[in-house]
């Protein structure tokens, strides 16, 4: 008897593996996706402009990264609050620092990494978490986070569908310009925003199911864009784990449990058979290494790590764009001891 109703995923044309680097951006659901696929040794940069969660500020930031405009502290995305702290309307509040200049240092430098990446990366994965904007009553400027500033400082209202895609249509042809290889996946989040309530929750990610759609049909009939997918994240927390046991404590976001299991779908649906092994492989170095011992001087356990030295270096030497200097490192400690 099956006691769900599981989301059928064909297998993606878009298969990523661990030879190119891959770029999250978006909503927190993509901190947790790339979480995972830090965990199992790829070459990935996550959220370089911090959390974003609308379609809008996710464009503005590539935009802004192609065109390689540097900020400065006259930069009119800058403000200082009450308290003396600087912050940038567009980027997250991990940014915020005592001074402008430091401020603009941290943004360039993550700007140049994200451009960097952005150049020799095989994959961009891009979650929308939310088609509500907000928006500066002063001069109509968006805003990708208020910064727990007043309310009534800010109009707020709720994207068009075709708004996103007339703006991602563009976004994508340039990016396709600036790395011809790059595939792209889009995803919804699965994290119900719930200040505004459910119905406004399920309009916004509506618009923002409407929006992935008409993009991946554009995409398809535009060679001047990269090959573009979508993958369900948001349809297998709605209906595969459409239960309160899959949620954490504040009963919105997904428990740690319900992460791994879209995240075992993602793995089904963009990895090969080769990639998948590779994971294992290197999973099981991983609790190799976080084994405990009860006599770590014992010879049982020397031997026990030299062998796990020694399956980290076939892996490397097999799998030359895998990072394992640390865990090397770790092993090399433990036989010291």
């Amino acid at each position: 008897m099956q006691f769900v109703t599981p989301v059928d995923i064909a297998k993606s044309p878009i298969q990523i593996d661990h030879t190119k680097e891959v770029v999250l951006l978006g909503s927190c659901f993509a901190d947790n996706i790339g979480r995972c696929m830090q965990e199992a040794k790829f070459n990935v940069l996550v959220n370089p402009f911090g959390t974003l969660y609308n379609p809008l500020s996710i464009a503005w930031n590539l935009e802004r990264t192609l065109e390689g405009a540097p900020f400065t502290p006259q930069s009119e995305e800058l403000f200082k609050d009450g308290e003396g702290r600087w912050h940038s309307w567009m980027h997250h509040t991990d940014f915020s620092a005592e001074t402008a200049e430091e401020l603009c240092r941290n943004m360039n430098k993550a700007g140049r990494q994200a451009a960097e990446s952005l150049r020799h990366a095989g994959t961009l994965i891009v979650t929308f978490g939310t088609a509500i904007i907000y928006m500066l009553k002063s001069d109509r400027r968006l805003v990708a986070n208020c910064h727990k500033q007043k309310d009534s400082l800010f109009d707020r209202r709720r994207l068009e569908a075709e708004e996103i895609t007339d703006r991602w249509t563009s976004l994508l042809k340039q990016l396709r310009q600036a790395n011809p290889s790059l595939c792209v996946i889009l995803t919804v989040s699965p994290i119900r925003h719930m200040r505004d309530g459910f119905h406004v929750n399920q309009l916004s990610k509506s618009t923002l199911l409407l929006a992935a759609d008409q993009i991946i049909q554009k995409c398809k009939d535009d060679p001047s864009m990269p090959d573009t997918a979508y993958f369900p994240s948001y349809e297998i927390m709605m209906d595969e784990l459409r239960d309160y046991r899959f949620y954490a404590d504040d009963m919105v976001h997904p428990s740690p449990t319900a992460v791994s299991h879209i995240w075992e779908r993602f793995t089904q649906t963009h990895f090969s058979r080769e990639t998948l092994s590779l994971i294992a492989q290197c999973e099981k170095i991983a609790k190799a290494l976080s084994h405990r011992p009860s006599h770590p001087e014992s010879p049982v356990y020397k031997a026990f790590i030299e062998n796990t030295l020694r399956q980290i270096q076939t892996t490397v030497n097999n799998h030359p764009y895998i990072r394992m200097e640390k865990e090397i490192e770790k092993c090399n400690t433990l036989l010291e001891k």
